[in-house]
């Protein structure tokens, strides 16, 4: 069974038993400052989980693009994976575990055909903080599940939430052996050997975890199912690894082609990586050092790094990119709406990383000497490697790991918060405005600020305003009034506006006037700044006129592209953009 054929399956099955398909979520939660990504379905229906009503009902069924990154550095075995498909079926006060468990034991069984006898099944064995689920044995009995394949297991297996929170309870989980010898007597499916399978997960949400660490009767009792899409197409395929199923074998087999070496695990990391990062640029950001872009830059050079190690010579990033594209335009026509964005930054950030590569390496290989005889690289030499030649320090760390030496990140962790609190008191010593420093490329981000200002209230109207900005030497944060979520077509007309007066090379100036002045110049007043009597009105060319304390470039023409790489809710009828220039 193709995955295309498993997505429409299950939606099909859970519609006939009353339940309304929905969208899934973008990839980059909204309103969601708690996490990065969608790392599950539930994350765009906590509302609804705490009581809220849905307006589809109280049955729902979906496919839910989802990011981890937890373990990104597993990635590359046959187990972990960053991007995947969850499919799920909600039950939002509606039925609870009999049915749950009952559907999902006849779409395994009756549907896909998968043999009874090869399902091994996981409940919660109770704590503190809740009892022994009784109730979800007693099903699987029913079931005739025996009892020497269900295991009642603590909070670590068998229990789904938040780290932060919110929504949580008790799962059962199902497992399937896969036919593989025991690793031990004592092998069971919280076993991590690859004996056991997990396919399916019924969480059943009827606890709210507080900030204070207490599990409190949610308002309604819900059920949050998980189906893992690449791992049951895999297991349906007969297959030993996601790797070799429809949704990552084109990918690879193409890594395999123009590789002048063989390592089955770079492949998988070239292939896995290549495929999170797409669907990531396909949410219309862009690599950088902060939040998501971070992770989208750190998935892009891990690909760049895996490609050396397997001697690719070339780019190769945009070629992987566009089969990525092919494979899923149809199911996400994002990817393919977004193909002119993807490709650009896939092969900016590989250029960018080649020579950081080059430069940090020679670096590297220097200090390494130096700590030959104990094998330990220390924090703060990790620390220099990255603040000095942007040499990322996970990539330091694999280096070491290669070389059988120690890499410190205990050691760099303390440097890296050292230097962020540094930042930010030097920051609130110098000026205000928003910025946290005098680098050339803040202050060119500045620069970008006015004319973005400008932008937003050409394109929205003349009632947005700046309530706040935050401005680093890797991007920059603007919060303006605005009733809306800005359409994907009013971010590409700000873009292009903005870009046309950095073509047009127009220059910037500054005058001194008293605020009257100003005022009767038409000069737009950022919220965050407090002037004296007197002022400075900066004009680019015959764009932008705003009063400001500095610092900005001479002319626009040396700010390079911008870009928007995230717009979302601040807070009620703010908006706020993060943007990038490259």
């Amino acid at each position: 069974m193709l995955a295309k054929e498993l997505r429409r399956k299950y939606i099909d099955f859970f519609v006939e038993r009353n339940h309304v398909e929905i969208p899934g979520a973008p990839l980059i939660p909204e309103n969601d400052p708690s996490v990065l990504f969608t790392t599950a379905g539930m994350h765009p229906l906590i509302p609804f989980l705490m009581g809220e009503k849905h307006p589809a009902g109280k049955r729902l069924v979906d496919c839910q693009k989802s990011l981890r990154t937890d373990d990104i550095d597993e990635v590359g075995d046959t187990i972990h994976l960053t991007f995947f498909e969850m499919l799920g079926n909600w039950s939002l006060g509606d039925y609870f575990k009999e049915e749950a468990i009952k559907m999902s034991y006849e779409f395994l069984t009756k549907v896909l055909g998968l043999p009874q006898e090869k399902l091994f099944i996981t409940v919660f064995g109770g704590d503190e903080t809740a009892p022994k689920d009784d109730e979800a044995f007693s099903v699987w009995r029913s079931l005739d599940i025996s009892e020497d394949r269900i295991y009642f297991l603590g909070k670590k297996y068998n229990w789904w939430g938040l780290p932060v929170g919110g929504p949580c309870g008790p799962d059962t989980e199902m497992f399937y052996d896969t036919g593989r010898k025991q690793c031990s007597p004592e092998c069971n499916p919280a076993c991590s050997c690859g004996k056991y399978w997990e396919i399916w997960n019924d969480v059943f949400m009827q606890y709210n975890k507080t900030p204070d660490g207490k599990y409190l009767p949610l308002s309604q009792k819900n059920v949050d199912t998980g189906f893992g899409l690449e791992r049951a197409t895999a297991l349906l395929q007969n297959k030993e690894t996601v790797y070799e199923t429809e949704l990552f074998k084109p990918i690879m087999d193409r890594v395999k082609e123009i590789s002048q070496e063989k390592n089955i695990f770079s492949e998988r990391v070239i292939t896995e990586h290549i495929r999170a990062a797409t669907f990531l640029l396909a949410e219309g950001i862009a690599p950088a050092n902060l939040d998501e872009s971070y992770i989208l830059r750190r998935l892009i050079r891990r690909v760049i790094r895996h490609g050396m190690k397997l001697g690719i010579k070339r780019a190769f990033t945009a070629e992987l990119g566009e089969i990525v594209i092919d494979l899923y335009k149809d199911v996400y026509p994002e990817v393919l709406k977004s193909k002119e964005h993807i490709i650009f930054y896939l092969k900016d950030e590989e250029e960018k990383f080649g020579k950081t590569l080059e430069r940090g390496e020679k670096e590297f290989l220097k200090v390494i000497e130096h700590a030959r005889e104990n094998k330990v690289l220390q924090g703060k030499t990790v620390f220099r490697l990255y603040d000095t030649y942007g040499f990322p320090p996970e990539l330091t760390k694999e280096l070491c790991d290669e070389r059988g030496f120690t890499c410190d990140m205990e050691g760099f962790q303390k440097q890296f918060k050292k230097h962020q609190e540094l930042s930010r008191a030097g920051a609130d010593k110098k000026f205000a405005g928003g910025l946290a420093d005098h680098e050339e490329m803040t202050t060119k981000l500045h620069t970008a600020t006015h004319l973005m200002h400008e932008a937003l209230r050409r394109v929205l109207g003349k009632h947005v305003q700046q309530k706040g900005s935050n401005i680093t030497v890797e991007r920059l944060r603007f919060d303006f009034t605005h009733p809306d979520k800005m359409t994907p077509e009013e971010i590409k007309k700000v873009e292009d506006s903005v870009n046309e007066v950095i073509h047009k090379d127009l220059p910037v100036k500054y005058k001194e006037m008293t605020k009257e002045e100003a005022d009767n110049l038409g000069a737009l007043a950022f919220f965050a700044e407090k002037y004296g009597d007197r002022v400075k009105v900066y004009t680019i060319g015959d764009y932008s006129k705003e009063v400001c304390g500095g610092p900005h470039v001479e002319r626009t023409g040396l700010l390079g592209k911008f870009k928007i790489i995230k717009e979302q809710s601040s807070s009620a009828g703010v908006r706020r953009i993060k943007a990038v220039l490259n």
